[in-house]
């Protein structure tokens, strides 16, 4: 893991979307990982994956189908690029954050400064704590990150209101190789379970097709950073499997209101 950073930025979700306590924590990951990976065969290498934003519940179980992909090819990663939504602050453009680290139980991760320096560049990337302070979204996929890829450094990116292309021009920039792209987002919310479940079909047909016309605000909370995401793969001309889709009543038997999940595969 990282080490000890001038300033790190604390958690926020820890006992919320996962647990707070350290051990918990690592014991919960590894067995979503283990049990994920009986189903892990048959999926391209991935270059960038696409999970929900929890770690307990159906969430997680779906975050972890997409993780295990990255785990037989962890040493070829030299670094990762997470991309969400911001749900607690409105603003525009790409925000980077100050910290020198993101802090999780267990321990920080440290923030790749020289890539958010080399993007400043570009008139539509802002460099700010703030949107990041009460932000789960990118925070979520930590301790996966900490488990799989150890001391890699991040690059955590939240995406608020540009275009498309602009927000593609930021990932294109960042995305080489040994970069592993992440978009943090889940799909439908509080729709009944049929309604959901044609609405999440659709999307994900739209990311297989990586068509970012197709996908709306109702369809993804993280809509910004996967239409951005989509336009770069389509760019570099790769491919998008499904490795699990489902919503929350599947579990909770809930059925009024519920939230969809999806995990994908791009390479």
């Amino acid at each position: 893991m990282a080490g000890a950073s001038v300033e790190a930025r604390k958690p926020t979700a820890a006992g919320v979307s996962y647990p707070a306590d350290r051990e918990e924590l690592a014991a919960t990951v590894r067995d979503l990982l283990a049990r994920a990976e009986a189903g892990s065969e048959g999926v391209r290498t991935p270059r960038a994956i696409v999970v929900p934003h929890a770690i307990r519940g159906t969430a997680g179980e779906v975050a972890a189908a997409a993780w295990a992909r990255v785990a037989p090819v962890a040493s070829r990663i030299a670094r990762v690029l997470l991309l969400g939504p911001a749900h607690h602050a409105a603003f525009a453009g790409i925000a980077a954050p100050f910290a020198d680290a993101f802090a999780t139980p267990l321990g920080p991760v440290a923030v790749d400064r020289l890539a958010i320096e080399g993007v400043r560049r570009f008139p539509q990337v802002v460099v700010s704590d703030v949107p990041h302070e009460q932000e789960p979204s990118l925070e979520v996929q930590l301790p996966f990150v900490q488990a799989l890829l150890e001391d890699k450094p991040m690059v955590p990116l939240l995406v608020g209101d540009l275009s498309d292309e602009e927000a593609s021009e930021v990932v294109g920039a960042l995305w080489d190789d040994t970069t592993l792209v992440v978009v943090s987002t889940d799909m439908s919310h509080y729709f009944d379970a049929p309604t959901a479940r044609g609405m999440d079909e659709s999307t994900a047909l739209a990311i297989e097709a990586l068509d970012a016309s197709a996908i709306a605000e109702e369809n993804a909370c993280g809509h910004a950073a996967l239409r951005a995401l989509l336009l770069a793969a389509r760019e570099r001309k790769l491919r998008a499997s499904r490795v699990d889709l489902r919503h929350s009543g599947e579990t909770t038997g809930e059925l009024d209101e519920v939230v969809g999940y999806g995990a994908f595969v791009i390479g």
